[in-house]
């Protein structure tokens, strides 16, 4: 990229140049750093707001630390581009986020700059404490940093690595990236606090270790005088955080790199754990995304001149929207509704539920195990949640799943997106586990929607229900087919069967939106193709009628393909002791890394033409009896 020019920071392959550069240039190298990474994600997409706003705490990291000896983990790891830029990735952000191109989060195997592996939320400070304690106990001289988001801090597991962490002596620094804002606004107590604590009056007085850090940096002494113009503290002594043993430092501007700096330099010095809280911005110099940083959060590409734009063709409907509207309808029919939310409101389509029954919503934060007990609690005393949750998340609230909903058999819907593959957030963010992890829990049933259409119907089913249901769907659209007004079921349990074929070959089970790929399989193959809609309860006599009338079965799914609805079909024919011809079809055991999500789904042999070429090379006798194929799959 050499349009605009960027003279200084073409002059940085590695955080050892960027150390040789005189202090007076890092202003100018940051500028240029910003400008860089605008110009990046409007030609890739990406996570733009949040990367703008650690610009200058990434430079003054680099700066100070002596990285990567020293290691820098960055929590959820959506902020790290300026860090990847100055890591000598500079030149492959273009392939960002793209199918074999640089990942959007932090990885170990991608370059040594990258400590620890992050896309989730709130791992940073127990990751960090364990290198930490680790150079200690080889003896080694070097120091551990975990740089977490106000949003991430409201989890639990932070607050259990801040309490293990306090009675430690060790080299470790937890700073507090105070943006006011996660993905969706921010929630809860802590924020409140938080905002307290930016809002209240300067304390003159300031606890020995605020003296120490400050007397020798008289640019601090000089900003804390001008702190009544600036309207915030400097050193906020007998905080939350020194209850748990850590020396408190802050807050200072995380862009002023005249204060981090300093700051930085001299909390290197200080002996046991240290937590410095820097107030940042989101979208720091790019005006568009400081005025609206969640629809900046994570865009596509765009023109950093004009900003997003509405696209002319009206955007097909998603599963999220078809989810948020019938949360809404169903709201308005049944009172007992609530609807439950860890943090990602505009993620899973809940603004006009918030909307319009703010007293039914509740943003509990990144705080997915509660916000499973949560729900549990809520139906114990009547009440019907309805938790709406990324697949990959839910994963954090397993525990919770099995002890507090589905051993006391409590009626709560977990709307799951997200599930499959969701492509450029890579494998962090797969929803590909949930069919697996689920079905295997007693009481709990799980739906899997092959269109809009269905998706709500089978919400409106698992509602019905006295007991959990988990509807799992797509990131994104799916067939088209419009949804129907009304809230109407469809029946529990049952499949059905979508096309017959004339012989008795193949028939295709298909387990959510891969039915209508193994629509245009069949057509070649003249099979049969059953919308099972049910992983668990199985549609078992379906299921059997159609293994008595076929010669094999073929069983297809965007799940792992261990322990997944293909599992789930065998068994059911071993406990009934048919002995059947069956190919399974899904992910297969390996992560699967970020991409084009059709680009990735054909290479695990997903999409209609992968599907036919497993078919062929599995049941190449049944294939040859077959007519010929009605049009080609491509």
């Amino acid at each position: 990229m050499s349009n605009p020019p960027f003279p200084l920071l073409q002059t940085i392959n590695d955080p050892a140049d960027l150390r040789r550069l005189p202090r007076t240039q890092l202003k100018a190298l940051a500028d240029e750093l910003r400008a860089y990474v605008l110009q990046s994600v409007s030609r890739t997409g990406g996570h733009l707001s949040s990367n703008l706003g650690t610009v200058e705490l990434t430079v003054a990291l680099h700066y100070v630390f002596n990285t990567p000896d020293d290691r820098l983990v960055w929590d959820v790891g959506h902020q790290t581009y300026p860090h990847k830029i100055l890591t000598g990735r500079r030149e492959r952000m273009d392939s960002l986020r793209q199918l074999g191109g640089l990942s959007g989060f932090p990885q170990r195997s991608e370059s040594e700059h990258d400590a620890f592996g992050t896309a989730h939320s709130s791992t940073s400070i127990s990751a960090a404490l364990g290198m930490a304690i680790a150079a200690r106990l080889k003896g080694e001289d070097r120091h551990a940093v975990a740089i977490i988001g106000d949003g991430a801090m409201t989890a639990g597991m932070a607050f259990e690595a801040l309490n293990n962490s306090g009675v430690e002596d060790c080299k470790l620094l937890v700073i507090l990236n105070d943006n006011d804002m996660s993905i969706s606004p921010p929630v809860g107590a802590l924020n409140r606090y938080l905002a307290q604590l930016m809002s209240g009056q300067f304390y003159a007085a300031a606890k020995n270790v605020g003296k120490q850090v400050l007397q020798v940096a008289p640019p601090l002494f000089e900003l804390a005088k001008r702190i009544e113009e600036h309207a915030k503290g400097m050193v906020v002594p007998a905080t939350l955080f020194e209850k748990f043993g850590f020396n408190y430092i802050g807050p200072i501007d995380g862009h002023d790199l005249e204060s981090l700096i300093p700051t930085l330099e001299n909390i290197k010095h200080l002996k046991g754990p240290q937590f410095l809280h820097v107030v940042t911005k989101k979208g720091q110099g790019y005006k568009l995304a400081e005025a609206d940083p969640v629809a900046y959060h994570g865009p596509g590409k765009f023109d950093p001149a004009i900003g997003l734009v509405k696209p002319d063709t009206k955007p097909k409907t998603t599963f999220t929207q078809v989810f948020g509207q019938w949360l809404c309808d169903m709201a308005e029919h049944d009172a007992r509704l609530v609807g439950i939310t860890p943090a990602m409101r505009e993620g899973s389509g809940m603004v006009e539920f918030h909307r319009r029954f703010p007293t039914r919503y509740f943003d509990v934060g990144i705080a997915e195990q509660h916000a499973v007990t949560f729900a549990a609690g809520l139906a114990c005393e009547g009440l019907k949640p309805v938790v709406a949750i990324y697949s990959t998340f839910l994963q954090r609230g397993y525990d919770q799943l099995i002890h507090d909903v589905a051993i006391q058999n409590l009626p709560v819907v977990f709307a799951l997106d997200r599930a499959g593959l969701v492509g450029a957030d890579g494998a962090t963010h797969a929803g590909a586990y949930d069919i697996a992890y689920l079905r295997c829990i007693p009481n709990l049933s799980v739906a899997c929607p092959a269109d809009e259409n269905e998706c709500r119907q089978l919400l409106s089913s698992a509602f019905e229900q006295n007991h959990p249901v988990a509807v799992r769907y797509p990131r994104g659209s799916g067939a088209g087919v419009a949804t129907q007004p009304g809230l109407q079921a469809l029946p529990f349990g049952k499949g059905e069967v979508r096309r017959r074929s004339t012989g008795q070959g193949i028939a295709i089970l298909a387990f959510g939106t891969l039915l209508y790929s193994a629509l245009e399989v069949a057509e070649k193959f003249n099979a049969t193709v059953v919308n099972m809609r049910w992983v668990k309860p199985l549609d078992v006599e379906l299921l059997l009628q159609v293994a008595a009338t076929h010669e094999a079965l073929v069983t297809v799914e965007d799940g792992a393909v261990m322990g997944g609805a293909g599992s789930a079909v065998g068994e059911a024919l071993q406990a009934a002791g048919v002995l059947k011809p069956l190919l399974s079809l899904g992910l297969p055991d390996i992560f699967i890394e970020h991409g084009d999500p059709v680009k990735l789904m054909a290479l695990q042999g997903l999409d209609a033409a992968g599907i036919a070429a497993s078919i062929e090379q599995r049941f190449p006798e049944l294939v040859a009896q077959a007519p010929q194929a009605v049009k080609a799959i491509n």
